[in-house]
């Protein structure tokens, strides 16, 4: 398929949409985001597995970063995409148009229209986001290609509903475990029940104060929660063991190993063991290349820089050394839903604002 990086962006939009791209299956839409790419003579592309990344090269005093992933959770129903009605004016439904294909389609129209921005830029599109970690392309370009991603500046596609989000939270993920004894379910005396035994854990977090942290000038809003529980393995056997999965969502001002800590000090007495962790993005708006985007942007939209309360790639930017926001259209309490849907407005909004922000 070809995509026409020139026309109407809503039509650009869908048809991003109507490519499936589930996370691992992002080979189409790597080759038509690269054909198309390719055929602009200002931009230097490279391609790594899924990935595509392509950038100018202007001489210009500062180089900026626009990324965005070209992935998306599985289809539930909702392609092809469909353009419907909405109370606020016309909104794109379907798979991908919140999360993130509509901030997609809005770097590459303007990678191809912005022949010469004020400032160097490198778009980025890249796959399997929306899995494991390791498997993320991102991360992968980062290991291959680091000086394809070195950058006074980056912003995140990332849906905000045209806000600016400035960092985002950390994210742990351990295993509290609750030790018991085995016995018969009919002599149960006999043991000492697991599941029963991690009643003061989930006590424990069900009391638990998250906290809300300031960190330059932003909001953060923690949350310490139970993601799961198991424990048992037959119907008439005491449990000798409970594992309660438990998710610390930090603020960006604590590190990995003080976020560990202070879940290691919650659960005192249990042994706590680390399954998943990544650390937060401070907003890095102090930057002076950063404090011009808030400017530019924030005065085109009105709407000043919150805290992204999640966790995306900026934290990838941060530990680069790269401060980093988050910027694109759509909802992101609708991303992933099946009834996922974008307002046309708000495309509008944010190709808008970056291009004001890119020719100022």
């Amino acid at each position: 398929m070809s995509l026409d990086l020139q026309g109407d962006l809503v039509t650009l939009t869908r048809a991003i949409c109507d490519v499936p791209s589930v996370s691992g299956q992002e080979g189409a839409l790597a080759d038509a985001v690269e054909d198309a790419l390719r055929a602009c003579a200002h931009l230097e592309v490279l391609r790594d597995g899924d990935a595509v990344v392509a950038r100018t090269r202007l001489g210009r005093a500062e180089r900026v970063v626009v990324a965005g992933h070209l992935d998306t959770v599985p289809v539930a129903g909702n392609l092809p995409s469909q353009l419907r009605d909405g109370p606020d004016g016309p909104e794109l439904w379907g798979r991908g148009t919140v999360d993130m294909k509509g901030g997609v389609a809005v770097q590459l129209a303007l990678a191809a229209q912005l022949v010469e921005p004020t400032r160097d830029v490198t778009w980025v599109f890249y796959d399997q986001e929306e899995v494991a970690s390791e498997r993320n392309g991102l991360g992968r370009l980062v290991a291959r290609h680091p000086e394809w991603l070195r950058a006074d500046f980056a912003v995140l596609g990332e849906p905000t509903a045209a806000g600016i989000e400035g960092g985002c939270n950390g994210t742990l993920r351990v295993e509290v475990s609750v030790p018991g004894t085995a016995a018969h379910s009919a002599r149960s005396w006999l043991g000492v029940n697991a599941v029963h035994g991690a009643a003061p854990v989930l006590a424990t977090l069900a009391a638990y104060g998250a906290r809300t942290v300031e960190v330059d000038g932003l909001t953060y809003r923690e949350g310490l929660n139970a993601v799961g529980i198991r424990g048992g393995i037959a119907g008439n056997v005491i449990p000798d063991a409970c594992i309660v999965t438990v998710n610390y969502r930090f603020a960006p001002a604590l590190s990995e190993a003080e976020a560990l800590a202070h879940v290691r000090e919650v659960f005192a007495g249990y042994e706590v063991t680390v399954t998943d962790s990544a650390p937060g993005a401070r907003p890095g708006l102090h930057h002076p290349a950063a404090a011009r985007f808030a400017a530019v942007v924030g005065g085109l939209t009105g709407r000043p820089p919150t805290a992204k309360l999640g966790w995306t790639d900026v934290a990838r930017f941060a530990t680069l050394g790269v401060p980093a926001v988050n910027f694109g259209p759509g909802d992101p309490n609708l991303a992933h839903a099946d009834d996922e849907r974008c307002p046309v407005a708000q495309l509008a909004a944010c190709f808008e604002g970056l291009r004001g922000w890119l020719t100022s």
